[in-house]
């Protein structure tokens, strides 16, 4: 009996599935808010120079203050890092006019900001504007490097001590360390927390989407893999609204972390992979975790049924050449897996260093940043949907190609359009931003199912922290300023049309069994590779004969 088989026997998609993707998936939510947290906490209120602390200023309007002390834009708003030399003393002894050429020198006293929309953000508690700006888009990298390094280590960690060890600390990780990023005093802490939350951040996203297809039969993963990607939609939404209600950074940081020792409290009541219990040699665990699944499905006599013998009868085979550990090396080490990881590492990082260049700075976009979060979730989640159903009918490979084309064309569009044509111009980005979205959440699934077991969460982990490190590239280069606004936009475009042709090279998945070793991926690409061949040789034969008959 195989183990889809065994699922199957226990009632399939039942309440237990339905029970635990749901468990799994709450956490998500909150987790896409720290993956663009940014966009509110460190958002960039309106700003200019200090005024001069002086009781003579009190009888003379704001506006003839402003212009002896700074020049105006051609909005009438004061420019925002330089005022005039000696702009104290003309205030004080006289309201003359302001004098021709007077030199012009960086903000001494500090800035005021506006604080109607936020109250507080990491901008304006440690003055990250003018020559400071370039420490905003860092603390965003430092974080997103912390979520490349998550990747990295515990994708491995997970194929060796098990998915809900690693997720459970993950859990507690992520609170302990975004709680403390929320209250400590000095920008440093601040970045060095936000690494750590970014490191469990990672371990989060890797470990639920497996343990999600794991515990799922074949007929049901689409759905599932497909609400994974629902999740951090609707997490943008629930970010727009909580930023919405709280407009300090510190307070809002706290919010979006603390839920996460609840995560933690009831993850001890989740079930491991049975299907990574069995190859791991464990399989009484595995037979424990199957019955409790049966009885909450309402199948107590075919979960009786189950013994050790049968769930490792028809794995026995695939336990005794499983070796007893694994690297990032395995994923190179034969012909098909290297193929396959080459292409997924390019498609990972392209998709995601477009998304994540988008979404990096909501207030370009002329909107209202909480209406901007909210309609971006919005318009994701039927992009999403769109791409669900088709995937059900159509299969993982042309909805991988499709999206991830038809983003890169968006996006193109975007960037060759003027930005006078502002409404134009946001439109085409919310459609490209769509449908990466869609190609992600693709991605999440198809990666977990080409992946077999014995090395899946290390693939996950490897091809995620890919994904990072297209974000983490995106957010260094919105350090070149101007170059972000003229050159940025087409990189964003041309790399998933890049990545949506090498996703042609991946072999579709709709339809077959979960693999569970790396020598089940060798002989699938095998037999395509000979069916391949036959075909070929059937076409010239049939060449040869019409010659002769001609």
């Amino acid at each position: 009996m195989a183990f889809n088989d065994v699922l199957q026997s226990l009632g399939g998609v039942g309440c237990f599935q339905i029970l635990h993707t749901i468990l799994l998936l709450i956490p998500v939510t909150m987790l896409s808010c720290h993956n663009l947290l940014q966009n509110f906490t460190a958002a960039i209120p309106e700003h200019h120079c200090k005024l001069p602390s002086t009781s003579n200023l009190n009888n003379i309007s704001w506006t003839h203050i402003m212009k002896h002390f700074t020049s105006l834009d051609q909005d009438n708003k004061p420019w925002r890092c330089i005022q005039y030399q000696k702009a104290r003393d003309l205030l004080v002894n006289s309201t003359r006019k302001p004098l021709d050429g007077r030199n012009m020198e960086y903000c001494r006293e500090g800035w005021t900001y506006d604080r109607s929309i936020f109250s507080s953000t990491i901008v304006t508690e440690w003055n990250l504007v003018c020559k400071q700006h370039p420490w905003k888009q860092v603390a965003r990298s430092i974080y997103m490097t912390g979520v490349l390094l998550g990747a990295l280590v515990f994708g491995s960690l997970a194929d060796k001590l098990g998915r809900m060890e690693i997720l459970m600390w993950s859990y507690l990780q992520m609170g302990i360390a975004g709680c403390c990023a929320a209250f400590l005093p000095t920008y440093d802490g601040y970045c060095a927390f936000r690494f750590l939350c970014g490191v469990a951040s990672s371990a989060i996203s890797v470990n639920s989407i497996s343990l999600i297809l794991e515990w799922m039969p074949m007929h049901g993963r689409t759905l599932a893999g497909n609400f994974f990607g629902f999740s951090y939609s609707v997490g943008q939404i629930i970010l727009a609204a909580i930023a919405y209600g709280i407009r300090d950074w510190r307070w809002l940081q706290f919010a979006v972390s603390a839920p996460f020792f609840l995560f933690f409290f009831y993850s001890w009541w989740l079930p491991e992979s049975a299907r990574w219990l069995i190859l791991r040699g464990d399989p009484y665990k595995a037979l424990r975790n199957l019955k409790k699944a049966a009885r909450i499905n309402g199948k107590w006599r075919e979960g009786e049924k189950l013994s050790t013998e049968m769930l490792c009868a028809e794995m026995q085979k695939d336990i005794l050449i499983i070796r007893a550990s694994h690297s990032v090396f395995d994923l190179v080490r034969t012909p098909a897996i290297r193929r396959m990881s080459l292409c997924l590492v390019l498609v990972w990082f392209s998709s995601n260093f477009a998304y994540y260049g988008l979404n990096m700075d909501l207030q370009n976009f002329g909107l209202n940043v909480f209406l901007a979060q909210a309609l971006f979730g919005a318009v994701e989640m039927t992009a999403k949907l769109m791409v669900m159903l088709a995937m059900t009918f159509v299969g993982r490979r042309v909805m991988q190609f499709v999206s991830l084309f038809l983003a890169g064309i968006m996006v193109l569009s975007y960037s060759f359009t003027p930005k006078e044509m502002q409404l134009l111009c946001t439109l085409l980005a919310l459609t490209g931003k769509a449908f990466l979205a869609s190609a992600i959440t693709c991605m999440y699934l198809y990666t977990g199912e080409l992946y077999p077991t014995e090395i899946r969460q290390t693939g996950m982990g490897f091809s995620t922290m890919n994904a990072r490190l297209g974000s983490a590239v995106a957010s260094v280069l919105h350090l070149t300023g101007d170059f972000s606004v003229t050159i940025l936009p087409m990189l964003f475009g041309i790399t998933p049309i890049i990545a949506g042709f090498l996703s042609c090279f991946l072999v579709e998945t709709k339809d077959f069994a979960l693999p569970d070793t790396i020598n089940e991926i060798e002989n699938r690409y095998r037999d395509i590779s000979l069916d391949a061949e036959e075909s070929e040789n059937e076409q010239w034969i049939h060449k040869v004969n019409l010659k002769e008959i001609s």
